[in-house]
């Protein structure tokens, strides 16, 4: 029993050059898969390229909190850095996540603008990718002429939305469609309500339904409450 528990050690313990080795070739795998620095998550676009997107873009100065830019050093430098300037709202009408410049890479759709700025020398270059949505902020007696306006049955007409549980558009939070009612009077109420997603200005569908009135006038107020300036 003695001599087969010593050959047992022998077996379990190995030399010390060959642990030695085996330590050696473990450091230098740790070493060389050691993560490299990431990319910068999302973040609120910098004052230098935000007073370039308003005096040269011609941006609305109210965008520029809103939106999002996603950065990377330049190879070799310091202070440059390439910039990608998108929309949230909109990349989550995509289903896209956007964790870093390069999230961008295969979805060309969702930059605005696309450039470089280098701190330094507080130099600037950007380019349009597509054109940032606008729209017009109607008025209560403008929303509920539009409504009132539908003839044809089926017709419909929509608002831009800046509150509500909806993605995308100018106003950030989608668009409100009112429908007037192909069955009415025979079936339901006069109009029909429609909330949908928006990616730039062209909705995502007939959307969801909402809720149905016999009264232009309520679903105006309800429309305007949510149709205003954007605020995120």
């Amino acid at each position: 029993m003695i001599f087969k528990s010593s050959r047992m050690t022998g077996l379990l313990h190995k030399p010390k050059t060959e642990q030695k080795q085996q330590e050696e070739k473990q450091q230098v795998v740790q070493k060389s898969s050691k993560p490299t620095a990431e990319l910068p998550r999302p973040n609120k676009i910098s004052e230098l390229v935000g007073k370039y997107l308003v005096s040269e873009m011609k941006m609305d100065p109210d965008l520029v909190p809103i939106l999002l830019s996603v950065t990377a050093k330049r190879a070799g430098t310091e202070k440059t850095f390439d910039v990608r300037i998108f929309d949230e709202p909109e990349a989550l009408v995509k289903r896209v996540t956007i964790n870093n410049y390069r999230s961008l890479d295969d979805h060309p759709e969702l930059i605005l603008y696309e450039g470089w700025f280098d701190n330094a020398t507080k130099h600037v270059e950007l380019k349009a990718r597509r054109e940032v949505p606008r729209t017009k902020i109607y008025t209560l007696d403008e929303i509920l002429k539009q409504i009132e306006d539908l003839t044809e049955p089926g017709s419909s007409v929509f608002f831009f939305q800046a509150a509500g549980p909806n993605l995308g558009g100018p106003l950030g939070r989608g668009a409100f469609i009112v429908e007037l009612n192909p069955d009415y009077p025979a079936h339901g109420k006069k109009y029909n309500g429609y909330s949908v997603n928006v990616f730039g200005t062209e909705l995502a569908g007939k959307g969801t339904k909402s809720w149905d009135s016999n009264k232009a006038k309520d679903i105006a107020k309800w429309i305007k409450n949510n149709h205003h300036k954007r605020a995120f």
